[in-house]
């Protein structure tokens, strides 16, 4: 197992309105849906696209309205996509675009090195949370290998690509996130303060990688970098996950060269000149 894969938690027993909830957002989708294809109408257009009565579109479009989705011209009554259902394309878009130009990289950098290759990008978490979050794997070709699921996290204090997504953040958010955060022990080697996470991101600043050695599971260590975006924010972070007995002190250097150029010719892809 990866020291990168989560452990399976225990799910949240549904509540006895979850069937309603859910029935409620996907009429609330179809809505959405809708308006998109009409781009702008009135209740009574949206209602009959959408095959619901025009007081139940209008309930599900208010709030749409109030979280963004969803705009209202009180003029001609007519509702248009809202910014936030823009901003959530856009996202698609750039997560596309990330993903198709780590690809062809990231499968040569596996075949370089023998080793899984995985890549993460920050998401929100929470109410105001931040979690890493991996978009990306190609898999080693080895019997035991490091392996996640595309779609899982990992902790931003014990992981390698969590480390490189912290340290391109503020780090006066990043510090007023970790001392409201619980930073969970997995190993005796997880760094559990928030001056020991910080420490350790001053390094990463300093370096332009992260290592996380044994600090998410026991024998298996994991070089991280960060992949730059066209203006030479950190997009993502790339790593290289292997066990212990193969990914030793002294191979950590070729690993990092490797991931390193590999990084930089996705930041090129992506349109960093740097």
């Amino acid at each position: 197992m990866s020291s990168e894969e989560p452990r399976v938690r225990a799910g949240r027993a549904r509540g006895t309105d979850a069937p309603g909830s859910v029935r409620t957002l996907e009429r609330g989708l179809g809505v959405l849906w809708a308006l998109a294809g009409l781009r702008e109408a009135s209740l009574t257009q949206v209602a009959r696209a959408a095959g619901l009565s025009p007081s139940t579109a209008s309930r599900l479009l208010e709030t749409l309205r109030q979280q963004g989705f969803a705009d209202w011209d009180e003029a001609s009554g007519l509702y248009r996509v809202g910014l936030r259902a823009y901003q959530v394309g856009m996202a698609f878009d750039a997560a596309q675009a990330l993903t198709g130009a780590a690809g062809a990289e990231m499968r040569a950098l596996v075949a370089a090195l023998g080793e899984s290759a995985n890549l993460a990008v920050l998401r929100p978490h929470g109410a105001s949370g931040l979690e890493a979050a991996y978009v990306y794997q190609v898999e080693g070709p080895q019997l035991v290998r490091m392996f996640t699921r595309v779609g899982a996290s990992a902790p931003l204090h014990a992981s390698g690509v969590g480390k490189v997504l912290l340290a391109a953040r503020d780090p006066a958010e990043v510090r007023a996130a970790l001392e409201a955060a619980t930073l969970v022990a997995f190993t005796p080697h997880t760094l559990t303060t928030p001056d020991a996470v910080l420490a350790a991101l001053d390094r990463v600043r300093e370096q332009g990688f992260a290592l996380d050695d044994q600090e998410r599971e026991l024998g298996v260590r994991c070089v991280a970098v960060p992949v730059r975006g066209a203006g030479g924010e950190v997009a993502a972070a790339l790593s290289v996950s292997a066990p212990t007995s193969r990914l030793t002190p002294g191979e950590v250097p070729r690993f990092l060269a490797a991931a390193q150029a590999a990084a930089a010719r996705i930041g090129a892809r992506l349109g960093w000149q740097g």
